[in-house]
């Protein structure tokens, strides 16, 4: 056996191995990748979430605040009415 044989025979092998190791490395990698991106993109979520929830509860503070103004003009309408009848 030659050494140009010996070390096609011995090369292969070993840099399948090594080229398998590397993709699933890759792998790991790109996975990775992926799920600090999907944390990312849940963490804006969560922000956008929580600040259109702050919003919503400035708005509705404010329409119950207009609810009980037009609630004390429509009994004070009622009261005038009742006492023109």
């Amino acid at each position: 056996m030659s050494v140009a044989h010996f070390l096609l025979v011995m090369g292969l092998p070993l840099s399948a191995i090594l080229i398998i190791f590397a993709m699933k490395y890759y792998s790991a990698a790109v996975q990775a990748r992926a799920r600090a991106t999907g944390e990312n993109a849940y963490r804006e979520l969560a922000a956008k979430a929580v600040a259109t929830q702050s919003e919503s509860a400035v708005s509705l503070s404010a329409i119950q605040t207009e609810l009980a103004e037009i609630a004390a003009r429509l009994a004070a309408v009622e009261k005038v009415l009742k006492a023109v009848e």
